[in-house]
Formats: C-alpha cells, sequence, structure tokens
C-alpha cells in the first residue's frame, strides 16, 4: 500500500504509464488506484477526476522533457543550428531507451494524447496547446539566435518555429509507426534545412 505522503506522485507516474502502454479512454480511476498501490479514497483527496489527474500528469511530463531533451538541446553554449540538431539527437536517446526498456518506440506522449482526445476534451486539448506553445518558444529563441549570429537570412521566426516543431512530432510518429528510433537520427538534417530554405 503507498504511503499518503507520496500516493499523489504514484498515481501520476501510474497514469503516465499505463496511458502510455494503451489510452486515456481504456486506462480507468479503480486500475489506475490498483497499479499505484493508492486507495480510491486518496485518487479522489488529492483528484477532482480523472482528467484533473491527466492534467497534472501533463505537466510532471512537460518537466521531464524539459530536462532530459529540451533544456540540455537549447542551450546557448551550442550554435543556434546546432540546437535543432541536438534537438533530435535528444529525442533519439529517449525513444531507443524506452525500446529497449519496452520493446517499442513510445511516441510522443503529448502528441499521442492530442490524437486521441484533442476533439473530445477541450480542457486537455488547451493544456497540450500551452506545452506545444512552449516548446514553439523554445524554438523561436533559437531561431531569432541564429538570424542574429548571421547563421540564417531574416525568415518569418513564427511559422518557422511551428514547421519544425510539426516536423519533430511528425518524425517521432514515424519513428513509433516503424517502431526504428535510428528514423529520429535518420531526418534529424531536414529540421535544419526547413528553416536555412524558408531563409534562402
Amino acid at each position: 500500500m503507498a504511503r499518503s505522503s507520496d500516493a499523489k506522485e504514484r498515481l501520476i507516474s501510474s497514469a503516465l504509464e499505463l496511458v502510455s502502454e494503451r489510452s486515456y479512454a481504456n486506462v480507468g480511476v479503480q486500475e489506475l488506484c490498483e497499479h499505484s498501490g493508492a486507495k480510491k479514497g486518496s485518487f479522489y483527496y488529492f483528484f477532482k477526476s480523472k482528467q484533473d489527474l491527466m492534467l497534472e500528469a501533463l505537466e510532471h511530463q512537460a518537466q521531464a522533457v524539459n530536462s532530459k531533451i529540451l533544456i540540455p538541446a537549447f542551450s546557448a553554449k551550442l550554435d543556434p543550428l546546432e540546437r535543432i540538431e541536438r534537438l533530435f539527437e535528444l529525442t533519439y536517446e529517449y525513444q531507443k531507451s524506452l525500446k529497449e526498456k519496452t520493446g517499442r518506440v513510445g511516441g510522443c506522449f503529448f502528441g499521442n494524447l492530442a490524437l486521441e482526445l484533442s476533439t473530445q476534451d477541450e480542457v486537455i486539448r488547451q493544456r497540450l496547446d500551452t506545452i506545444f506553445n512552449r516548446q514553439i518558444k523554445l524554438i523561436k529563441q533559437c531561431l531569432e539566435d541564429a538570424v542574429a549570429t548571421g547563421h540564417l537570412s531574416e525568415i518569418d521566426i513564427q511559422l518557422t518555429a511551428e514547421a519544425i516543431l510539426a516536423y519533430w512530432e511528425g518524425t517521432i510518429l514515424f519513428a513509433k509507426v516503424r517502431n526504428e528510433p535510428e528514423i529520429l537520427k535518420d531526418l534529424a538534417k531536414g529540421a535544419q534545412e526547413l528553416a536555412i530554405k524558408r531563409s534562402g
């Protein structure tokens, strides 16, 4: 039985694991409690609903992606265009570790949930949009630095950042469908070229 002091964290971890394995719709409160070792009373003490739990799980996952991928990828120590390539390299390493652990490429938790719920749950859709916009902001800063340092000519920074995010998400989805994390390494240069061709 989980201690009350860590029941919330266990429930969030269980939500991330079970929803990643199957889907949001196919995971219920009872299963979440059983998987985490938390009582149902504890669940409703911390969360008003499964949706409420998922909102916290999304923020937890966003922090994990930030620390493992986004912050090191977009380090100011790297040249601007190298940051984009590093984004794909770190994503490859993360997806490769998932495949080694589970036997399959897990894909992007945000992208997976967006495909499932964006037309069904407005609250979760808005939270996903917020998370994606944070990621776009990092890419925009990278592109602004690239223009400022002469790595790129003047470009529509907002549109190019959104295109790179879409390319990144699409590449992760492609790697998931093929169950081949190497796709992320193979297609990394394409994201740089999106920016370079738009500035050409």
